[in-house]
């Protein structure tokens, strides 16, 4: 089965349809990132601060609490599940541009190993490992950067290849 470049030779009308689903995904993710944004947790230390509190602190402006044990499942829950499908679907067009296989095969591989990393970090920081804060944080930017590279190679391709109709 021939699969490499196959979006190129989509018809202009779907390849219009899946760049703007492409865009509008990603107007999706990026409020989540900027929802990230807003509570701090774009730096390590932000980061173990919106799990585990700073209660203990009488400099802070905004008091947060540690969160509970069901909410940190809720979280890690429901992110895993959306966040998967959002990089399945992203990666099923990933794997019909006109990319070298191997390209492929990271864009499309590594966002899932860096959300278990990402929110299976949440977790253990939750649970005391603070070290973890950094392999969060790291994770995080390398799954967002990979959504960046994927989502504009899809739109790229699909507005320019020169597909029939």
């Amino acid at each position: 089965m021939t699969y490499n470049g196959r979006l190129q030779s989509l018809p202009r009308e779907i390849r219009v349809f899946i760049a703007t689903f492409v865009v509008v995904l990603s107007v999706g993710y990026f409020t989540g990132l900027m929802f990230v944004n807003q509570t701090s947790s774009t730096v390590p230390e932000g980061i173990e601060t919106n799990y585990l509190g700073n209660e203990e602190d009488p400099e802070a402006d905004v008091m947060i609490f540690r969160k509970s044990e069901r909410e940190m499942l809720t979280i890690i829950h429901t992110h895993i599940l959306s966040i998967s499908f959002i990089f399945f679907l992203l990666g099923l067009l990933v794997w019909i541009t006109d990319l070298p296989k191997n390209l492929k095969l990271f864009l499309t591989i590594e966002p899932f190993f860096s959300l278990v990393l990402t929110f299976g970090g949440i977790y253990l920081l939750w649970m005391g490992l603070l070290w973890v804060k950094y392999i969060v944080f790291l994770s995080g930017l390398l799954m967002t950067t990979t959504y960046v590279v994927s989502a504009f190679v899809v739109c790229y391709q699909a507005l320019r290849g020169p597909g029939p109709g």
